[in-house]
């Protein structure tokens, strides 16, 4: 499904300045695979994600998805068939628009019509609204009529994910969607997030800085680190693995101790909630 091979992007350079984010980045992801991403801050996972996405042209390298090569294809032209959620609520929706303007525009992004985003939503396609808005069980079908801005960052981050899926995408891509939002309301989108890529076999690529997540979710685990894909796990291996394992993985792959606190954080405080039930 996606194929990236040998990517690489350096910001300023020739500056002060210069960071290479991805340095000559190789991976395969086949039709249906689930894969979690780790790594520390300024590791190249966002910038991964841009890469694919058509946020920037990288500097060298190829972009492939379900065969086509989209490495300079602009971003509006990729929106078509990829989906995409970030860490911020506040992104990926459009706050004076009512909640069925939203749906309206992530529904139509998919038709090659010279004029989709003038088009009428139908009586029929408003009820299929409704009938996607009532599965977050957030009271959100009965206020279609609503400014986006009203709602909280659930609700907001729940309803970016039904219009990154309401035309199912080829691929999806989770840059840590749920880190903003207090903890009962993660797990609900989180649930949803589940429950929606299974039920319709997306290929998804999604961020975490939860080191129990990246094991647990999916079928596969990546750990980037200063632009490289240090460690990828799948099938009977990852399977066995504990958190221990991944931070050895780590330390084995570049040769220094994991250091992100706030994923460390997130570990022993996981840890300590199991020790309790």
């Amino acid at each position: 499904m996606l194929k990236l091979t040998n990517v690489s992007k350096t910001f300023n350079p020739g500056t002060v300045n210069q960071k290479t984010a991805l340095d000559r980045v190789s991976l395969d992801v086949p039709d249906g695979d689930f894969i979690t991403i780790i790594g520390s801050n300024g590791a190249g996972k966002s910038t991964l994600f841009n890469a694919i996405c058509g946020g920037f042209y990288i500097d060298e390298g190829l972009v492939a998805l379900d065969g086509e090569n989209i490495t300079y294809k602009p971003e509006y032209e990729r929106a078509r068939y990829l989906g995409h959620l970030f860490q911020d609520p506040m992104k990926g929706t459009a706050p004076n628009m009512t909640i069925e303007e939203n749906l309206a525009v992530a529904y139509l992004r998919a038709s090659k019509g010279r004029h989709a985003f003038l088009s009428r939503v139908s009586a029929k396609e408003r009820e299929m609204f409704r009938e996607h808005l009532a599965m977050l069980n957030m009271g959100l079908e009965d206020r279609m009529k609503n400014p986006v801005g009203l709602l909280s960052g659930g609700q907001r981050q729940a309803l970016t994910l039904l219009m990154a899926t309401i035309v199912t995408p080829k691929l999806l891509l989770l840059d840590e969607h749920t880190a903003a939002l207090d903890p009962g309301t993660a797990e609900k989108v989180l649930d949803l997030t589940k429950r929606i890529v299974a039920e319709r076999n997306i290929t998804c690529l999604m961020v975490t800085h939860n080191m129990h997540q990246a094991l647990e979710l999916g079928n596969r685990t990546l750990m980037m680190d200063s632009g490289h894909i240090v460690f990828d796990v799948s099938g009977p291996e990852r399977a066995k693995m504990t958190v221990e394992d991944l931070l050895e993985k780590f330390s084995v792959g570049t040769g220094k101790e994991f250091d992100n606190d706030r994923i460390l954080l997130s570990t022993v405080q996981e840890s300590g909630t199991e020790q309790k039930h």
